[in-house]
């Protein structure tokens, strides 16, 4: 059954008691979401596709299935997005593609999820629910190859892949829609978020789900090129803190703010680091495949400066205890993971 976090919930009076949709509810961050939002006393309703490699598990909300509404509709199908947010006073969407090598292979499917849709849920709350604030997960990979480093709100947006360009699009529709017809809106900017429930059978959501796989496996951690290049990363706890943050403010208002960290890692370190934790496995230095290559982008870590100062956000879980924490998860429900449909 998914780990509930020992962190001692926020009391948010603006979101306790509120009915909430998340789309992508079934998804690694919109179930942790889901949970804490039982627990602040929400009327929780989710809304999944379950397409299966977009990493929806129904087993991520079991411990709290009586607890919530689910509805098994894709962000595309405008009638229920329309049907879906009526009545509701937040809206959290994090429904999205993203893979950045199947938005390469795939444009206009990651077209279609990641930017019209986002486009048909922001019509949808204009003409049913234009009083629902609107929190949207978009992605740090919009930045592309960092000029600088930590990388802040101000830093160029450059998307090295169709993935990228898509959220980028997303992300300004929200906007978009704040300013110019007053649907209360925001953005974060999420960097590598890990933590139970994440998808893990493969790369798609995030290498660091395959590589605790490999580690709990036996198999060795595959990394890419010379394991020198540096990410800062984010424990889900910490995610949920920063979108109900977000929600709860009226300061984040057309707003964009950065996750990050102030723990900054190689990816040698980190493999390094998550065998210790483990107390078992190897890695291994393996060329980039050339179609990853193309859309690398070297080194990243983000500035949290600006979302520290206007809503109190700092990340509380260090990476050694977010690890243990993940790994233990994954030992006790693997079954419900390694081959999940």
């Amino acid at each position: 059954m998914p780990i509930v976090t020992d962190r001692q919930p926020l009391v948010i009076p603006d979101l306790a008691g509120s009915r909430v949709l998340i789309t992508g509810g079934l998804g690694f961050i919109g179930s942790n979401l889901a949970r804490r939002l039982v627990h602040e006393g929400c009327d929780v309703i989710l809304m999944d596709s379950l397409i299966p490699a977009y990493g929806g598990n129904p087993f991520n909300v079991e411990d709290i299935r009586d607890r919530i509404e689910i509805h098994y509709s894709d962000v595309r199908d405008r009638h229920s997005i329309k049907a879906l947010v009526q009545g509701v006073g937040y809206v959290f969407n994090l429904a999205g593609q993203t893979s950045h090598l199947d938005s390469m292979t795939d444009p206009f499917t990651d077209l279609d999820i990641n930017a019209a849709a986002q486009l048909s849920i922001l019509e949808a709350c204009r003409e049913g629910n234009p009083g629902a604030k609107v929190v949207f997960a978009s992605t740090r990979q919009i930045y592309g190859r960092p000029d600088y480093l930590p990388v802040d709100e101000a830093h160029p947006i450059r998307p090295v892949d169709v993935n990228g360009i898509n959220k980028a699009a997303g992300e300004s529709y929200h906007l978009l829609y704040n300013s110019v017809y007053g649907i209360a809106a925001c953005a974060l900017r999420l960097t590598n978020t890990y933590g139970p429930g994440m998808r893990v059978k493969d790369a798609r959501q995030t290498f660091l789900g395959i590589w605790i796989k490999q580690v709990l496996t036996g198999e060795p951690i595959k990394v890419f090129g010379d394991g020198l290049q540096k990410r800062d990363f984010t424990y889900v706890d910490d995610c949920v803190e920063a979108l109900l943050l977000a929600a709860a403010n009226p300061a984040a208002n057309g707003n964009i703010y950065n996750l990050g960290s102030s723990e900054v890692i190689s990816l040698g370190a980190l493999a390094e680091l998550l065998i210790d934790v483990a107390g078992q496995g190897s890695f291994e230095l393996v060329p980039f495949p050339p179609d990853r290559k193309q859309i690398d982008i070297g080194d990243y870590y983000g500035s949290a400066d600006l979302i520290a100062a206007d809503l109190g956000w700092a990340p509380s879980v260090d990476l050694r205890e977010g690890l243990s924490r993940t790994l233990d998860y994954y030992r006790a429900h693997s079954e419900k993971y390694w081959d999940a449909p």
